[in-house]
């Protein structure tokens, strides 16, 4: 289901917006920043493979840049999740905080200094790669089935093994759909656009998920699973 349901609220569509926001920073990071991902890591793990076999356009400095970033974003997500076992909406809201306040560094980083200079380029895939493995280490604390907004290999193959599962239609068209986005933005208007419609999406998951967290007693879908 895509609306709210009594088990998990309003999470469902909140992580399929932030799966839109994988679309369109991978697409920033892919097209902008020396073809790697901030968020689908098995693409460098790949890539990095290529790149040391000698394949032109890759970077295999770039890709352990990148790999590194999501890894201490991960550890940082794990950390937080131990923290806050006990309520989902709280958990969501602070990593999609900390998210939006990495993803608008990256914004302004972007747009005061652009993306082309080294330094730069490495300063967004770190604050970029460290943002999405923090959102992926939270989400696979919430445990929505189907819902990783990142890895799309066995959604896909489970869609088309089990032929059922709206969810995971919804996120294979919906990260289509920010990359996307994310695409036309970078290339038609500028690396900043693309950043602040990712920050957008953040600010406003943020805003809802605390908003649907407030009533007391606790809703039932904010309980651990």
């Amino acid at each position: 289901m895509l609306t709210p349901d009594p088990k998990h609220g309003p999470l469902v569509p909140m992580l399929l917006a932030l799966t839109v926001v994988t679309g369109v920073v991978d697409a920033v990071s892919y097209l902008e920043l020396g073809h790697v991902f901030v968020a689908n890591m098995t693409g460098n793990v790949v890539f990095l493979g290529f790149a040391l076999a000698g394949a032109a356009g890759l970077s295999a400095t770039a890709s352990l840049a990148a790999l590194a970033a999501f890894l201490l974003g991960a550890l940082a997500g794990g950390h937080l999740a131990r923290r806050l076992p006990g309520h989902r909406g709280r958990l969501l809201t602070a990593a999609v905080t900390a998210q939006a306040v990495l993803v608008a560094a990256s914004t302004v980083l972007a747009a005061v200094a652009g993306h082309s200079a080294e330094g730069v380029r490495y300063t967004l895939i770190g604050l970029l790669g460290f943002a999405m493995g923090g959102q992926n280490a939270v989400v696979r604390a919430l445990k929505v089935p189907d819902l990783t907004t990142t890895v799309l290999t066995m959604t896909i193959t489970a869609l088309a093994a089990d032929r059922t599962g709206v969810r995971r239609l919804a996120s294979a068209v919906w990260m289509f759909a920010g990359a996307l986005l994310g695409a036309l933005l970078v290339l038609h208007t500028s690396v900043p656009v693309a950043l602040a419609l990712a920050l957008a999406l953040l600010t406003g998951v943020a805003a809802l998920t605390r908003r649907a967290s407030r009533p007391f007693p606790a809703p039932a879908w904010t309980d651990p699973v």
